[in-house]
């Protein structure tokens, strides 16, 4: 398997990225948009505690042959929470149908990570059209019907602005942190199989996206949203992407929704944690051009 981590100097480093992003209304919410690229059109969704930066690696990857869009989902990043209604999986995907409706895309190549895949699957449930191809990377959504997220929900909502606050003092001191060797560990620790090992840049980006408002909220989501009977009905192509060492959503529910998604494949990263496209981007890159263009390889050694 390649090199842990970027290969060399990160091409979006060298991005202007204010001039690529924009707020756009999308039911109500302002959402932050960051747009790159003419082709055809990809659209990246972000995970718990993440933001739009998680596809860093990727965008500019795809950037010159494709239409890239990338988002944060109500509540997380620059994005406003939801002026009303309580955050819930199928209110993300419809956000994101709007979205796409506003945008002009009629139909899309849709890459999701862990919240962002269950996401992902509901859009293309809920909305098949727009959804050419399907990225599920670390996906939530299966091991969550199990896990005592109940329990731990009601012990942390009384206190959920002391949950963030944590989060925030700490994005609010990303720079720093990454700067550290062993703080850049131990603040990426239960993410990334080796956050030693990433560059502070890309690892400062993944601190500042934690301390959200959204990540209760998108917690209780994804513990009220079950889909395991409803993937059979996914129709378009299904690529699966997992790392082996993923300790936020076990390895063995990437071959569980291999199973239930007709006609779906599978490939597990060794020694990679819930972040693969930030952990083994040059792999996760080539992986997902593959799909889009034709079909992945076999798995991974």
């Amino acid at each position: 398997m390649e090199g842990y981590g970027p290969p060399g100097r990160s091409a979006w480093l060298d991005v202007d990225w204010p001039a690529h992003r924009r707020f756009i209304n999308v039911a109500g919410t302002r959402v932050n948009v960051v747009e790159l690229g003419s082709g055809p059109p990809l659209l990246f969704v972000h995970g718990l505690g993440g933001s739009w930066t998680n596809w860093l690696e990727t965008i500019c990857a795809f950037a010159d042959d494709h239409r890239v869009v990338a988002l944060d989902l109500p509540g997380f990043g620059a994005s406003d929470s939801p002026p009303s209604e309580p955050a819930s999986i199928t209110g993300y995907a419809a956000l994101l149908d709007e979205l796409c409706g506003v945008l002009g895309i009629a139909s899309a190549g849709v890459v999701g990570s862990s919240m962002g895949g269950l996401v992902a699957a509901e859009l293309a449930l809920r909305s098949p059209q727009r959804v050419e191809r399907l990225v599920l990377v670390s996906a939530a959504g299966l091991s969550t019907e199990t896990l005592p997220i109940e329990r731990l929900l009601r012990v942390l909502t009384p206190l959920e602005r002391f949950v963030t606050l944590p989060g925030a003092l700490a994005a609010a001191n990303a720079r720093w942190l990454a700067s550290r060797r062993r703080l850049r560990k131990l603040s990426l620790l239960m993410i990334c199989a080796h956050p030693d090992r990433l560059p502070a840049p890309i690892t400062a980006e993944l601190i500042m996206g934690a301390g959200r408002p959204g990540l209760l909220p998108g917690l209780r989501a994804i513990t009220a949203y079950p889909i395991r009977d409803r993937l059979g009905e996914i129709v378009c192509p299904t690529f699966i992407i997992w790392g082996a060492r993923d300790h936020i959503v076990p390895v063995g529910d990437a071959s569980e929704f291999e199973r239930l998604i007709d006609g779906s494949r599978a490939v597990i990263y060794p020694d990679t944690g819930h972040l693969p496209m930030i952990e083994r981007p040059s792999c996760f890159n080539e992986d997902l051009r593959a799909f889009l263009e034709q079909w992945p390889g076999t798995q991974r050694a």
